[in-house]
């Protein structure tokens, strides 16, 4: 019998021994005398750090993030079909709901989460430490999501709607505007409005700067009208419908009427600036694309390329510039060769004709802020705490002094970055997100109100464009507070 035994565990073979083994585990784990499920679990799981150096602290999501917004002291992670927010100090999670879309407004003082479902009206505002809802709304078809104002349309009938305006926590209404209906892809958070394009950059979220402050005005279109509204009265300044050749765009307190024609088999522009209170031509200019048509023809259908007031446009040379859209000027025009990385309404990003370096600008003013090498293929992104740059083989993301070029953090990572605030960033990888903190803090960034930059300090020379605009500034001022009464003036 023994010898039977014997024989028959010899012949088991390879499977049969580790068949035999797993039924004695799983005899052992069930009797509980010894579980190695929980240890081998750990080991499979176990996550390595995703930079280095290390983040401050590192989370797995439950799936790979819509997006990632800083929002105070806490860090709200959209996700499919969730919401949640987490310490930004230690990344624990602070809570979590149910929700098809979110989007942050406020600045670092005053954030706010709206919340809410596809193809269902309506929304919450919610508390981003908390989670606790501040304000509900049951009708609103849209949201936009701004630092200093959150927007929402509200239409009892397809041709009757109303525009509102909030404070990010108030509790009432800042304006109202009535719009004879909205486009029909006009819901659930920041649909598009006719103003500028973005430039991108792989590894580097589109929404990494996170909310900005509401533009001057702002274009609606609607059933092939745009309608122009003033973002500190609410008052419906124009209601125009675009020529034949044409392609409207609200940017820098200006409409924006760009034409296109094909002559000579090529696209020729024509770009006119009008008042839109007035409806005056403000400035115009011939021969600049502003890459709105695609490659089979002239037929515009993307917004023009630019950063909240300012246009990048290309000459007949090829060489890129940017635009001031409230005046026209020219406030960058690069090299041949180069090539735009980045801008706002301060910077500008560029890679020079080598390809060996990327080069920080301050526009309007015609000299070099900093440069450092580029590495493989570099993307760049301006927030308002810092400029992004990235590079790979060998993979690397830094975070700098938009002004002065400082290093504020430089990673060894193959991650993205997700969200920038004024202390750290988010960046992540998968489901892994972490927090890095900036070494000796971020830049110093714009005012919330619209301000106009101070004078360059080094030449006393004039400053760059305006940096937002709405509420904050004085109705009266002008987008760019040109009418704004001096400081120093005793009876202004």
């Amino acid at each position: 019998m023994i010898v039977a035994t014997v024989c028959g565990v010899k012949g088991l073979g390879v499977r049969g021994w580790l068949l035999l083994g797993l039924v004695t585990v799983v005899v052992l784990a069930a009797t509980g005398v010894w579980n190695p499920f929980p240890a081998i679990w750990d080991w499979v799981d176990r996550r390595q750090p995703i930079s280095d150096p290390d983040v401050v602290w590192q989370q797995r999501i439950g799936g790979t993030p819509k997006s990632v917004t800083i929002a105070g002291d806490t860090v709200v992670i959209e996700q499919r079909t969730r919401v949640e927010a987490r310490s930004l100090a230690t990344g624990t999670q602070l809570w979590e709901r149910k929700a098809d879309w979110a989007a942050v407004a406020g600045g670092t003082r005053d954030p706010v989460v709206a919340v809410g479902k596809l193809l269902v009206k309506g929304y919450e505002l919610l508390d981003p430490t908390t989670g606790v809802v501040r304000r509900r709304d049951d009708d609103a078809v849209a949201v936009w999501t701004y630092r200093n104002m959150l927007l929402d349309a509200h239409c009892v009938e397809p041709t009757d709607c109303t525009l509102t305006a909030w404070d990010p926590r108030g509790t009432r209404p800042l304006w109202t505007a009535f719009l004879p209906g909205v486009s029909t892809g006009l819901f659930a958070d920041n649909p598009n409005l006719l103003g500028t394009r973005r430039l991108t950059a792989p590894r580097i979220d589109g929404g990494v700067a996170g909310p900005e402050s509401v533009p001057p005005l702002l274009g609606f279109p609607v059933d092939g009208r745009v309608h122009v509204v003033d973002t500190a009265t609410g008052r419906v300044v124009q209601n125009v419908e675009p020529g034949r050749d044409e392609r409207l765009a609200v940017i820098g307190g200006r409409m924006l009427r760009i034409n296109a024609v094909s002559r000579d088999g090529t696209c020729q522009y024509v770009i006119s600036a009008r008042d839109p209170a007035t409806g005056q031509e403000a400035w115009r200019k011939a021969g600049v694309n502003l890459r709105t048509a695609d490659s089979a023809g002239c037929v515009q259908r993307e917004d023009p390329q630019g950063a909240r007031n300012v246009l990048i446009g290309v000459a007949p040379d090829g060489r890129e510039a940017v635009i001031d859209g409230y005046d026209g000027r020219l406030l960058l025009v690069d090299a041949e060769g180069e090539k735009l990385l980045a801008v706002d309404d301060r910077y500008a990003l560029v890679r020079t004709a080598d390809k060996n370096t990327v080069v920080g600008r301050e526009l309007g003013v015609d000299r070099v802020r900093w440069n450092r090498p580029a590495g493989d293929r570099p993307g760049a992104a301006l927030t308002p705490y810092a400029a992004i740059v990235t590079q790979e083989k060998p993979n690397r993301l830094a975070a700098l002094d938009p002004r002065t070029g400082r290093e504020l953090v430089v990673l060894r990572t193959s991650a993205n970055a997700l969200a920038v605030g004024p202390n750290g960033m988010i960046i992540g990888e998968g489901r892994e997100i972490g927090y890095v903190r900036f070494g000796g803090g971020g830049a110093e960034p714009p005012p919330d109100d619209g301000g106009v930059p101070d004078p360059d300090p080094d030449t006393g020379g004039s400053p760059g464009p305006a940096t937002g605009g709405g509420p904050g500034d004085q109705p009266d001022c002008g987008p760019k507070r040109e009418l704004c009464p001096d400081p120093g003036d005793d009876d202004g």
